[in-house]
């Protein structure tokens, strides 16, 4: 594992996330949307706004999934991350999370709510420091894993990129 991942990963306190990777929340606010003025997808209240470090290193990626909330990715270090997003009309777009914006990248990606997506290292020798905001904030509640047979089903036209982003299941 690459040193400085390590040293992220220890001073961080990051923990495996079920999505691959490693992650730790560092931010969840102390104000609260109350059920009832949130969107129906909601099942309850939730913090106005949550952060987390998350890091991705070698050839871990983050699997696709998709959160009720809209999602932003903040550039902190190491390799460029390829994050990959099927769009509610079935559209696959790559876009790379990075620091080199000639080439490019950008600081901050957004992922739409209830859009599928999935990252992997751009440099798979490297690691990648990166943060996720979420608002309203995050819930498990409001997390789904992408089942590899449910999307190849409803998306074959992105099957190489389904069955490279996604764990088979036990």
């Amino acid at each position: 594992m690459d040193e400085k991942a390590i040293y992220y990963i220890q001073k961080l306190k990051l923990q495996r996330h079920p999505e691959g990777g490693y992650f730790n929340e560092i931010y969840r606010s102390g104000e609260i949307f109350e059920a009832s003025v949130l969107p129906e997808r909601y099942n309850g209240s939730r913090a106005f706004l949550t952060s987390i470090y998350f890091l991705l290193e070698g050839k871990q990626f983050s699997s696709f999934h998709k959160l009720q909330s809209d999602e932003i990715w903040h550039f902190y270090d190491g390799s460029p991350v390829k994050i990959f997003i099927i769009t509610h009309e079935g559209k696959m777009e790559e876009r790379v999370l990075g620091n080199n914006l000639n080439a490019n990248e950008t600081l901050q990606i957004v992922v739409e709510k209830n859009n599928w997506f999935a990252a992997e290292l751009k440099d798979k020798t490297s690691f990648a420091l990166v943060g996720c905001t979420v608002a309203p904030g995050f819930s498990f509640e409001d997390f789904e894993i992408g089942d590899r047979n449910k999307l190849l089903k409803d998306y074959p036209e992105h099957s190489a990129i389904i069955l490279r982003l996604t764990k088979a299941k036990a």
